[in-house]
């Protein structure tokens, strides 16, 4: 039977509703077809998303943890993880090459800085020349802390005004992330993360943004709880902020 023409103004309660009104009006090209249900496509995206969480479910572990899990896990898949944490460990021990805070001069900046970020990743702290700044002290402490973690990246130090002439006093510390001859990151002060709270963590989330250490490095995992961390910012910030506050900062320059 031939359907007679569909004017044009014909009503349409919910074009995407399935009923037999509209099925006529797809058929003539009054209505668009109806789009396909995302439902089978979130559903399968779910699917992927969980499988993906198992294959990688080891992902980040350290040795260790991987030896604890072996009445847990399937022998082989274990085994093959074994073998890609050895590499990324091989790989890591020989690019560790710094494993120290260099103390730079002005002369020598650029050849051990800029033309160091050709080969790796230079972290720059510019620091106070004042005792008293108790940021500057804070992250000359994590300084320490994250050379010795990450030889592969090389941490330098020096104060901002023998950097700089006439720096400001008030922008310290300032941190400049090298690579490649360039400038990829400044942080001017500890404002943008918890200020003298600041951790090595959050410093470490810089080293990650910027590319210095992909996620997942077993290196980012702190050994030492919240409670020691904070005893050392407590002792850092409590520190006698006249004379002898100004010799401990001088011992970092000799």
């Amino acid at each position: 039977m031939q359907m007679p023409d569909v004017p044009v103004n014909v009503p349409i309660d919910d074009p995407n509703a399935d009923t037999e009104w509209n099925d006529i009006l797809r058929k003539h090209g009054v209505i668009p077809e109806k789009p396909p249900s995302p439902t089978p496509m979130i559903q399968e995206a779910l699917e992927e998303a969980r499988r993906l969480a198992h294959e990688n479910r080891l992902e980040g572990k350290d040795l260790d943890e991987l030896a604890e899990l072996e009445d847990e896990e399937d022998d082989e898949f274990l085994e093959q993880y074994r073998k890609k944490r050895f590499q990324e460990l091989a790989t890591i021990n020989t690019a560790s090459v710094f494993n120290q805070v260099y103390h730079l001069q002005k002369p020598d900046y650029a050849k051990d800085v800029t033309e160091a970020s050709q080969k790796a990743y230079v972290f720059v702290l510019l620091t106070s020349s004042q005792g008293t700044n108790v940021e500057s002290r804070v992250l000359i402490e994590i300084w320490r802390d994250l050379a010795q973690r990450f030889g592969d990246v090389k941490f330098c130090q020096i104060r901002a005004e023998l950097c700089i002439e006439g720096y400001p006093e008030r922008n310290t510390p300032t941190v400049l992330v090298y690579k490649d001859g360039d400038i990829k990151k400044q942080l001017v002060t500890l404002r943008e993360l918890q200020g003298v709270r600041t951790k090595a963590a959050d410093v470490e989330k810089i080293l990650v943004d910027v590319g210095a250490v992909r996620i997942g490095d077993s290196r980012l995992q702190r050994h030492d709880n919240d409670k020691d961390g904070e005893q050392s910012s407590k002792k850092i910030r409590q520190g006698n902020t006249a004379g002898r506050g100004g010799d401990d900062d001088d011992s970092d320059w000799d």
